[in-house]
């Protein structure tokens, strides 16, 4: 059965109750408190060996409390509590040693837990200190969702390991790896951003490790790589999923032994960077396909880190349109507030372009219309275009896809009749891709008048992605005029 005598303190007689009753269960002791001052006292006189408390409390705060906590006892694990569920409050708790932080509402089973976990950990363990963060808020959102993430980058921040980040297209992934960079001890070191997908395959590993003079035709100078511009700070691997085989073995050895050598150069240099790569596929479907190395995989995907599609989170629409409808604003567009049922619609949408979607929408809503208050009819207007793709839920969407499922299972139908009782060849899979994907990009470009911007938020890629497919394709865009 645990042991210890835990101190409760939150403003809400009732949440007070409740952890009560469920640390007392457990077998715990509790001392409970609806004031910053009486945490304070009984902190300072030795007692409780963990604390529970909220952040805004009657007569305090408890990012004020902390540093006073942890100066006359820095052992005494803290664990903290918001309904100000923000990236910037679990930022907050980490910089001032807090050993865990909780959005409200949590679950009493969890937070159980996490006594549990902090009361048997090692003395000494567990302390955490940053350097003061920016002002700027680079991540927004209060969903369940996000304050998982939030709660893993608070994590991070003080350590130097290896993160991948898994997301759609649009959902922010160089914003995570900026802020694990901007809140983290590399933060004036600098931060290097290559997208795998975006550079020719013959020039990635120049790009990432340079070239010496005469290493290839062309190379006049010696050139930098990005591994020794991001020296002493974060190289961001965008994208990593496209990175060629022969510069996943490079890479590969520079993770195994720090070290990497110049296109063209013999002299190993040593490197002293912090690694965060992003992907939008499966890399374990990439492997098995043999397009990606296992070894590799297992050395990038030491903490992974899932940024969730923005249809996941739908709460979080009002708060992400408020922000950059206040970032537009800054930037010279007039102001602009959005009613409840043109909100409704939002929330409705698919967003297929995920949050980099709803920004490019707020953009045009503020340079384009006059009006001080966006109105649904508005909104639904500019997402028409992309109601031809089943973006909405409306009741048609199901039927449009019935009839797409019809055909592709009668085309298969077909295929598979052709060989009679045989087996067709291996590589189906990606025979049947290289068939719906042209037709599909050809259709987006047609939709949007051969605008690739605009087509790649209605497939859903990244535009380095589409421009990079177009090119693979052998695909001939011709730019109609409106």
């Amino acid at each position: 059965m645990p042991t210890g005598n835990i101190l409760v303190a939150d403003d809400d007689a009732a949440i007070r109750t409740v952890l009560n009753q469920a640390l007392a269960r457990a077998g715990y002791e509790v001392r409970a408190t609806g004031q910053a001052a009486t945490l304070w006292t009984w902190a300072a006189q030795g007692l409780g060996d963990l604390i529970i408390t909220d952040v805004v409390m009657p007569d305090g705060n408890a990012f004020d409390l902390l540093p006073r906590i942890k100066r006359v006892r820095p052992e005494l694990p803290i664990i903290v509590m918001s309904a100000q569920n923000t990236f910037m409050t679990a930022i907050k708790a980490s910089e001032r040693g807090a050993y865990e932080y909780l959005p409200k509402p949590f679950d009493l089973k969890e937070l159980v837990a996490i006594v549990g976990r902090a009361l048997s950990r090692p003395r000494g363990d567990g302390v955490r200190s940053h350097p003061a963060e920016p002002d700027d808020i680079p991540l927004v959102g209060r969903s369940p969702a996000m304050q998982d993430v939030y709660r893993a980058l608070a994590r991070l921040m003080p350590i130097d390991l290896t993160v991948m980040i898994n997301g759609e297209s649009g959902t922010g992934k160089e914003l995570v790896a900026r802020a694990l960079h901007d809140y983290g001890k590399r933060k004036n070191g600098p931060f290097v951003a290559i997208n795998m997908a975006a550079i020719p395959k013959d020039l990635i590993e120049s790009e990432l490790f340079g070239h010496e003079k005469g290493a290839f035709t062309g190379a006049l100078t010696r050139s930098s790589g990005r591994f020794e511009q991001a020296e002493g700070g974060t190289l961001f691997l965008d994208e990593i999923g496209d990175m060629p085989m022969e510069a996943q073995t490079r890479l590969l050895r520079v993770l195994q032994q720090g070290e990497y050598t110049t296109v063209g150069g013999r002299t190993p240099i040593k490197t002293n960077v912090r690694i965060v790569a992003a992907t939008n596929k499966d890399l374990r479907i990439s492997i098995a396909q043999g397009l990606f190395r296992e070894d590799l995989f297992f050395r990038l995907n030491v903490v992974p880190i899932r940024l969730p599609p923005l249809r996941e989170r739908v709460e979080d629409i009002p708060d992400l349109a408020r922000h950059f409808f206040a970032l537009v604003e800054k930037e010279g567009l007039p102001r602009k507030q959005i009613d409840s049922e043109a909100m409704d619609v939002m929330r409705r949408y698919r967003w297929p372009g995920n949050v980099r979607e709803l920004e490019n929408l707020v953009r045009r809503l503020a340079a384009l219309y006059p009006q001080d208050t966006i109105t649904a009819p508005i909104v639904e207007a500019e997402l028409q275009p992309a109601n031809a793709t089943m973006s909405f839920t409306a009741s048609a969407a199901p039927e449009r896809a019935e009839t797409l499922s019809g055909s592709v299972e009668r085309h298969l139908s077909q295929y598979f009749n052709g060989f009679g009782d045989n087996i067709p060849p291996p590589g189906l899979y990606h025979r049947i891709l290289r068939e719906v994907e042209p037709p599909l990009i050809a259709a987006a470009l047609a939709a949007t008048r051969g605008n690739q911007i605009r087509a790649a938020e209605l497939l859903g890629l990244n535009r380095n992605t589409l421009r990079k497919k177009i090119r693979e394709l052998d695909m001939q865009v011709v730019r109609s005029p409106r």
